[in-house]
């Protein structure tokens, strides 16, 4: 198992379109992948559980993967974050 902390830096936060690029990115793995906030936790393969987390900008987040690839794919769900979602703002 991979956890590695991070925080939402993008100024929308976690919306729907950053969202959609969490599950579309987190679907090409075949590991397990979640993302916890302050005791929540939402399976990152789904986009209603990401958005019923409410991550808002400065939000800090926990990438958890478990499985054959979950170092790969923590990284690169980190990264994703990191870039704020591959959005301007």
């Amino acid at each position: 198992m991979e956890r590695h902390e991070t925080q939402i830096i993008n100024r929308l936060g976690l919306h729907a379109r950053a969202a959609a690029e969490v599950v579309k990115l987190a679907t090409t793995f075949e590991a397990s992948v979640k993302i916890h906030r302050s005791g929540e936790v939402a399976n990152a393969k789904t986009i209603m559980g990401l958005l019923m987390l409410g991550a808002t900008q400065g939000t800090a987040v926990v990438v958890e993967t478990t499985g054959v690839d979950e170092v790969q794919a923590a990284a690169a769900l980190v990264a994703l974050i990191d870039a704020r979602f591959n959005e301007l703002e």
